[in-house]
């Protein structure tokens, strides 16, 4: 699909840190998709409706166009603010705030994102992934995991958020990998399930000594040769493990579903399966759309 003239009923925005998604939607169905790298980060606030106008504009007509969006629009720093909505939450029928237009032919809704006062925490673009996931299960009632950059694992109970917990293990990974001295030692692939699934188990049993193992990694590939793909496969298990710990009360004797990219949901199923848990995978990809396409049709059916 591409952003080519797409006839819409309305429009559905996914606006991350560092891209800008769109899709032209007949209904809960996406009839054309465009892309860019206009993120939140890269914008100031005035520069966010030229921007969208710039990926939308082929889908546009003569009568007012709805734009359903989530993500870090809304955050302090985008467009305009969309506040926390303090859990426990139902994720589809949140409230989304009107964005402040100059052109005439679209009217902006933001979704806000969700809060916990404590422990402390915040989700941002996630809750409507998490709309899109009830949608396909509705009644789910168990801990959804959201792996990625900062990882949140969901305790959702008759359609609700009741709370969540979030773990910074993605970016972890890219800094240990990218900028610490373990950059010498870890490969660009990942090949070794068994050290993997070792390194979670070891990690889980003594999360105490995660900075201590971090380091062995340089040390085992000076004087052992450790190769670079187990140092890779114990770097990502280390941190998975140590993410798994401190999520223990969500997981252990749960239900447990994973939404994420198909490699990522796959690590943390089997990280799972290492202490005997059985989780459902699914592929997030077209969840936070879906997630749109639900807080859509509930302004439908309130207007």
């Amino acid at each position: 699909m591409s952003g080519a003239a797409t006839y819409a009923d309305w429009i559905a925005v996914d606006w991350g840190t560092t891209h800008l998604r769109a899709w032209a939607m007949v209904g809960d169905q996406p009839k054309a998709e465009a892309t860019s790298a206009d993120g939140m980060g890269t914008l100031a606030r005035d520069a966010f409706e030229p921007a969208l106008l710039r990926l939308i504009e082929p889908w546009l007509g003569r009568g007012v166009m709805q734009v359903v969006a989530c993500g870090m629009l809304g955050a302090r720093q985008g467009w305009c603010e969309a506040p926390y909505v303090a859990v426990p939450a139902r994720p589809g029928d949140l409230n989304p705030i009107d964005a402040p237009v100059q052109d005439r032919r679209i009217s902006v809704k933001i979704i806000p994102g969700l809060s916990q006062a404590s422990p402390a925490d915040v989700m941002r673009g996630e809750e409507t992934q998490i709309a899109g996931f009830l949608a396909r299960e509705p009644d789910f009632d168990g801990v959804l995991c959201l792996p990625g950059t900062h990882a949140k694992w969901v305790r959702i109970s008759a359609k609700e958020v009741v709370s969540f917990q979030t773990s910074m293990t993605g970016e972890l990974f890219q800094l240990l990998s990218q900028k610490s001295v373990l950059r010498h030692s870890i490969g660009a692939q990942d090949e070794d399930p068994e050290a993997f699934a070792e390194a979670v188990s070891d990690t889980i049993s003594r999360p105490e000594k995660l900075a201590q193992r971090l380091f062995s990694l340089r040390a085992e590939n000076v004087l052992n040769n450790l190769s670079l793909q187990a140092a890779r496969a114990r770097l990502s298990g280390y941190l998975i493990g140590a993410e798994l710990a401190s999520a223990r009360p969500y997981w252990l004797g749960q239900d447990v579903a994973i939404a994420g990219s198909p490699n990522l949901g796959q690590a943390y199923a089997i990280a799972l399966k290492t202490q005997g848990m059985e989780p459902r995978v699914f592929d997030a990809g077209p969840l936070t759309r879906e997630g749109l396409a639900r807080v859509h049709a509930s302004l439908t059916e309130s207007a």
